[in-house]
C-alpha cells in the first residue's frame, strides 16, 4: 500500500509561480549571519540568503544553494531568541566541503541498493557513490549541491525551484521541483514540496537538518527527551544496508513510545546501534499520510523548547550526530562536538524502489508528488 498522495496536474506549472520582489538587500540576521558572505556564483547562478519572519520575532535563514536552512531563531521560555540549527556563516564553507547541513536532499535520501533498480518493467541504473556500490542520498552531486532559483518570497515564506533533468545522476525524467518554507505564526518551520516528470522515476526529498533545540551548540543532545509515535523500524544489515524488514520497537533501545531521553539506551550493547555507533535509523509512522497529528516532538527541560514534527510522509529518519567529532566549525566559531544535534528527516525509506513492502517512491507523468512537513515549536512542561 502506498500512502503517497498523487494528484493531477492539470492547470498547475511552474509559469504560474509569480516572482515578487526578493530580499536581497543586505542584512544582518537575528543570528548574526552577514547576507553579504553569501553572495557567489555556482555553476554560473548567484547564491543569496534570504529572511523569513513571523510575527513573534522567529526568524530562519535560507539560501539557494541546495534550497538550505542555515539558521532558524527561535524563542525560548524567557522570549530569548537561540539559533537551533547547527550551519556555517558563509556560503564558502557550504560549498568548499561535502555535507548536508540543512540541505534538501534528492532525488533520494537514503540508499538505494546495487546503484539500480525496476519500475515499470524497466530496469534504470544509476550513479553508484558509494564505496559499496550503491547510491547514497541521491548521487553526487545530489540536490543539496545544486543551484535553485527562487521564484518567490514574502516577509514570511520563501519559494524555490529545481529542475533535475532527465539522466541526472542516472535518474530518469525531467523532474521539477519546487519547494516553499513558511516561518507561520504559529512558529512552525513549514515545508511544502510538489514535484512533477515527464518519464516514470522515483522520487524521495528530504530536508536534513541538524538541530539542537537547546540553543546550545557546543552541546549534546543526549538529555534532551523525545517521543515517537512509530512501532515498528527499518533495520540494517553490518554494512548498514536495510534488509527490507520492518522489526518491532519493543523492548529496543529504539523504543520512544514512552517519551525519555535520547541518551538513556543510546550506547546500549545492541546490534543495530552498534552498526551506526546510537540512533540512525528509520522509525515507521502509525499514522503515515495524516499531518493532523504530531509524528514525533522532542523536549529540551532547561530552554523550555519543545519542538513537534507533523509530516504526511510514512517514516522519520532520525540520526542523532554520531558523524559530528568537533573538527567541522560551524557558526560562531563553534566546532560542532559529538552528538551536538540530531536530524528528523521525514522521508520514505532507504530502497524502496526494490522493496515493494515498503510504501511506493514511484512518480509517474501526469501526476503531483505533494509532501508537507512542519517543524513546530512551543515552550513545553
Amino acid at each position: 500500500m502506498t500512502y503517497r498522495k498523487l494528484y493531477s496536474i492539470a492547470g498547475i506549472g511552474l509559469a504560474a509561480v509569480l516572482l515578487a520582489s526578493c530580499s536581497t538587500q543586505k542584512f544582518v540576521s537575528a543570528s548574526g549571519l552577514d547576507s553579504r558572505n553569501f553572495l557567489e556564483k555556482v555553476d554560473g547562478k548567484k547564491t543569496a540568503l534570504y529572511k523569513i519572519t513571523n510575527k513573534n520575532g522567529m526568524e530562519a535563514c535560507i539560501t539557494n544553494y541546495g534550497a538550505r536552512v542555515v539558521s532558524l531563531m527561535v524563542p525560548d521560555k524567557d522570549g530569548q531568541l537561540q539559533d537551533v540549527v547547527c550551519g556555517f556563516p558563509t556560503i564558502q564553507e557550504y560549498t568548499g566541503q561535502s555535507q548536508n547541513h540543512g540541505a534538501i536532499v534528492g532525488r533520494y535520501i537514503g540508499r538505494i541498493l546495487g546503484a539500480k533498480y525496476t519500475l515499470d518493467g524497466v530496469e534504470y541504473k544509476l550513479q553508484a557513490n558509494h564505496q559499496l556500490g550503491h547510491t547514497a542520498h541521491g548521487g553526487n552531486p545530489n540536490f543539496g549541491a545544486r543551484m535553485w532559483k527562487v521564484v518567490r518570497t514574502t516577509p514570511s515564506s520563501v519559494t524555490l525551484s529545481y529542475l533535475s533533468p532527465d539522466g541526472e545522476n542516472g535518474f530518469p525524467g525531467n523532474l521539477k521541483v519546487t519547494l516553499t518554507y513558511t516561518i507561520t505564526d504559529d512558529n512552525a518551520l513549514d515545508l511544502r514540496f510538489e514535484a512533477t516528470t515527464d518519464k516514470p522515476t522515483v522520487l524521495n526529498l528530504c530536508n536534513h537538518s541538524f538541530f539542537n533545540i537547546s540553543g546550545n551548540l557546543n552541546k549534546s543532545v543526549e538529555d534532551q527527551i523525545m517521543w515517537v509515535d512509530g512501532d515498528y523500524f527499518t533495520p540494517y544489515d553490518k554494512n548498514k544496508c536495510v534488509t527490507g524488514e520492518m522489526w518491532p520497537v519493543e523492548s529496543t533501545p529504539l523504543n520512544f513510545k514512552q517519551p525519555h531521553a535520547i541518551g538513556d539506551h543510546i550506547n546500549d550493547k545492541y546490534g543495530q546501534l552498534g552498526i551506526v555507533n546510537g540512533y540512525d535509523h528509520a522509525w515507521v509512522l502509525n499514522n503515515p499520510g495524516d499531518d493532523t497529528r504530531p509524528a514525533m516532538w522532542v523536549y529540551d527541560k532547561q530552554s523550555g523548547r519543545k519542538m513537534e514534527v507533523y509530516t504526511t510522509e510514512p517514516g522519520i529518519h532520525i540520526y542523532t550526530g554520531n558523524g559530528l567529532k568537533g573538527k567541522v566549525k560551524g557558526k560562531n566559531d563553534i566546532y560542532y562536538p559529538f552528538r551536538a544535534a540530531v536530524c528528523f528527516e521525514t522521508c520514505h525509506f532507504q530502497d524502496s524502489p526494490n522493496n515493494p513492502q515498503f510504501a511506493s517512491t514511484a512518480l509517474h507523468p501526469g501526476e503531483t508528488f505533494k509532501s508537507h512537513t512542519a517543524f513546530k515549536f512551543s515552550i513545553g512542561e
